[in-house]
């Protein structure tokens, strides 16, 4: 399709941006004691080395909160400087624009050397998330806040960012300071609409004074927060009229929630239950009562959605943030045509803002030299082709299949079912997963783009090996379910997971499903099965239902399920079935917990590796390798890591 807004160049105050694409704020753990780092830089140059328009950073504290983990930005420290200034360098020479943000967390606040901060917000108003009791701030302290964003504003335009924004998004200190709920303070900052704005209007004006007419300041706001004491769509509005009237504002930058909630939080990164571009309406609602322009962020993974939300009006730049740490070049391609190559984001939320809650740096799980630019660097060519043969068509097959074939091997891979993708053909099957078989798509293109012959249907096998006389095999062929040591009487109805999402086997009207792993194949089946008509008892062995999920994962599907009414049995592991009860143990207090009445018994006890092949081949002298679940089944994250790690070394 033709490009005629998405390509188009736009002006902010008097800065050219070369397109309409941007990538959002978001923490990336790219940070060493408190500053920006060449990790970092590397980060954000293949960025903008692959087409971005602007990059905002992530956001950096201000007085107040300065002394937060040293893996997140103090831009109080004169320290962070030269580090924002690699940054600043590394895009300006792809010819991409980048902004810094500033952002205080009030209420909403972590730790610090395992001890909890003082939470400095408007008032004492709790949030729900963090269980932090804030301190109202006195009215000097408001002040000093108000010259801590001109400070940190200052250090990073001395440093060549071409621009500021400021964080009132997602339930944060500046918007708190808007909200009735949060805010009932009755000085100068408090007590009215007017009083309420007033810190808003300051630090903008602080702002302006300490890094001149020339800079961009932008605030990203929510349009609606989603949270009980949050901002409602309708005081946003208001606001943004208000910030209309203040003339060094530049931009809005829109998304939705609240971290003061657990539910709201999801909206921070909206997983892929989200529709895509659902922000955009706000964006334009917003757009009605602010003249200048208007960014929008929120599941827009593709080109082609950013350029409809642009011609409809709806905003004037698109913020494509997970599309370009899933594929960096996606600008460049999108650009060129080349739409069929651009490899998608699923919004698994597993590997970026899942490592972030890990407290590891970002990556993504379809492409891992995401946030490892400067550790890996790109894929080396191989010095010697080598004849290379892939058993196993699942992600890590696929990856490593793909990249072995890129740097100029001969590769062929082997799947002895009828179709790739292993058990992300399972995954796609339950209520609000199907994009995540959008990754199978990808690591296909890439395989073909790579010159991968893909033989389906075909299990390697000594004879299969004799006749191809491979140079070493890579074996990737993945895991079975775990077959446990629970006494399961006969005439009990028990089956496997996999068995359900196949639609093999028929469950009855009331189901008992034993999840040991706690991830999404427990959480995801007693969604299906709830949505079919049946009762349903999740008996989890851990402390909560998707104990193992990334948590704006689990939390909506915890109010999933909640409102199906399945009920969760927690610390729960399996100890035997008879009939139409299951018993299991509580593994925290010991003792028994029954499950009676029960049709069907759904095993999601694991998996196990699938080692014949491997074991047929010891001691052959053939060089193998193995990636994924065959080593020990984790996730496809894991799977394609491996796979991409084997392939550069074989």
């Amino acid at each position: 399709m033709p490009f005629v807004h998405l390509f188009t160049p736009y002006k902010i105050r008097d800065l050219e941006i070369r397109n309409r694409i941007f990538s959002s704020s978001h923490q990336t753990l790219l940070v060493r004691e408190w500053c920006p780092t060449e990790e970092m830089a590397a980060y954000h140059e293949a960025r903008a080395a692959g087409g971005a328009g602007l990059i905002v950073m992530e956001a950096a504290c201000t007085w107040g909160e300065g002394a937060f983990e040293s893996n997140c930005i103090d831009a109080t420290r004169d320290a962070c400087i030269p580090g924002f200034r690699m940054s600043a360098d590394a895009a300006h020479r792809h010819g991409c624009k980048i902004f810094g943000q500033i952002s205080n967390g009030g209420r909403l606040v972590g730790g610090y050397g395992g001890l909890l901060n003082v939470p400095n917000a408007p008032s004492t108003v709790p949030d729900h998330r963090f269980h932090a009791m804030p301190r109202a701030m006195p009215t000097e302290d408001v002040w000093k806040l108000v010259e801590g964003y001109a400070d940190s504003a200052r250090r990073m335009v001395e440093a060549d960012l071409d621009g500021i924004e400021l964080a009132a998004s997602h339930g944060l200190q500046l918007a708190q300071f808007l909200s009735p709920d949060v805010n009932r303070r009755d000085d100068e900052f408090g007590g009215s609409e007017e009083k309420r704005f007033r810190f808003v209007r300051e630090v903008v004006s602080a702002v302006r004074k300490a890094i001149g007419p020339e800079s961009v300041i932008g605030i990203r706001i929510s349009a609606h927060e989603d949270e009980p004491t949050g901002l409602d769509a309708q005081t946003v509005l208001d606001a943004c009229r208000r910030m209309d009237d203040l003339a060094d504002v530049d931009y809005l930058s829109i998304v939705l929630g609240s971290m003061a909630e657990l539910d709201s939080s999801a909206h921070v990164v909206p997983p892929m239950t989200f529709e895509h571009g659902y922000t955009a309406p706000h964006a334009a609602a917003i757009k009605d009562v602010f003249s200048r322009s208007i960014l929008v962020t929120g599941r827009i993974n593709q080109p082609q959605m950013a350029e409809q939300i642009l011609a409809k009006g709806q905003a004037d730049m698109c913020g494509m943030t997970r599309a370009m740490i899933c594929d960096p070049e996606m600008p460049n391609k999108a650009r060129l045509g080349k739409l069929d190559d651009i490899r998608a984001c699923v919004g698994c939320n597993q590997t970026c803002i899942g490592h972030y809650h890990q407290g590891v740096p970002i990556s993504c799980f379809q492409n891992p030299l995401s946030g490892r630019e400067l550790m890996l660097g790109d894929h080396p060519k191989a010095k010697t082709p080598r004849n290379i043969l892939v058993a196993g068509g699942g992600p890590g097959g696929m990856k490593a299949a793909a990249v072995a074939a890129e740097r100029g091997h001969r590769v062929v891979l082997c799947e002895q079912s009828k179709r790739l993708g292993g058990q992300v053909l399972l995954a796609q099957i339950l209520p609000g997963r199907a994009e995540f078989g959008g990754a199978v798509d990808n690591l296909k293109r890439e395989m073909e783009l790579a010159g991968v012959e893909v033989r389906l249907n075909t299990a390697v096998d000594a004879a299969l090996i004799g006749n191809e006389k491979p140079d070493a095999v890579i074996i990737a062929t993945g895991a079975t379910p775990f077959a446990c040591d629970a006494e399961i009487a006969d005439g009990t109805h028990a089956v496997e997971a996999w068995q359900v999402l196949r639609g093999e086997v028929e469950v009855g009207n009331s189901v008992v499903i034993a999840d040991w792993r706690c991830d999404w194949i427990g959480v995801g089946l007693a969604e299906k099965l709830a949505r079919d008509g049946c009762r349903v008892r999740l008996a989890v062995g851990g402390t909560h239902a998707g104990q193992n999920l990334q948590m704006y994962i689990r939390d909506i599907w915890a109010g999933k399920l909640h409102r199906l009414g399945v009920e969760v049995i927690s610390y729960a592991r399996l100890y035997g079935a008879d009939g139409d009860t299951a018993y299991f143990h509580h593994m925290a207090g010991g003792g028994p917990i029954i499950c009676d009445g029960m049709d069907t018994l759904v095993l999601a006890q694991g998996h196990q590796p699938e080692i014949a092949l491997e074991e047929s081949l010891r001691g052959s002298g053939l060089e193998m390798h193995l990636v994924g679940d065959c080593l020990s089944p984790r996730t496809a994250e894991e799977a394609v890591y491996e796979g991409m790690m084997v392939a550069r070394k074989v």
